[in-house]
């Protein structure tokens, strides 16, 4: 693992819910910065925050100490809280339905494996930089969608 965690800022977004999406991520270590952002034309915002976590630790070069900062209750909670309950239940909730996005929960559980990651949830929108900055690359990803097609 680096010596020097990275923290790592996700957000997604989406305009209408299915509709089109995007998802930033802000990745800081020592005095480096990168920013990545992608969109999809049918989405959910649940599907773009799981995939700007996705993106940004498929990012990494090497295992890595990860700090990703996320307003996103939905992903640091299944992440950290329900999916081992998904895993041993067959991928199915405690009311024996499918888990919803699990083709991306299951992406998201194998990376998180290689590195050594942490969560912390904050408030959307109250002025966090690194999440503001983020929402905004979320949103030049749906824009990204209006530019492919």
């Amino acid at each position: 693992m680096n010596s020097i965690p990275i923290r790592m800022f996700t957000d997604g977004a989406c305009k209408g819910n299915p509709g089109k999406g995007g998802w930033g991520v802000v990745l800081e270590w020592g005095e480096h910065r990168r920013e990545l952002c992608g969109g999809e034309l049918e989405t959910t915002n649940n599907r773009m925050e799981l995939r700007a976590a996705i993106e940004g630790l498929k990012a990494l070069k090497r295992p890595s100490t990860v700090i990703i900062i996320t307003d996103s209750s939905y992903v640091k909670d299944g992440i950290t809280k329900w999916i081992k309950n998904w895993k041993k239940n067959g991928w199915k909730t405690s009311s024996k339905k499918s888990v919803a996005n699990n083709d991306l929960w299951k992406i998201l559980d194998d990376l998180v494996r290689i590195h050594e990651v942490s969560w912390i949830w904050v408030r959307g929108h109250t002025g966090d930089a690194g999440n503001e900055r983020a929402d905004e690359l979320a949103n030049r990803g749906v824009l990204k969608c209006d530019k492919s097609f």
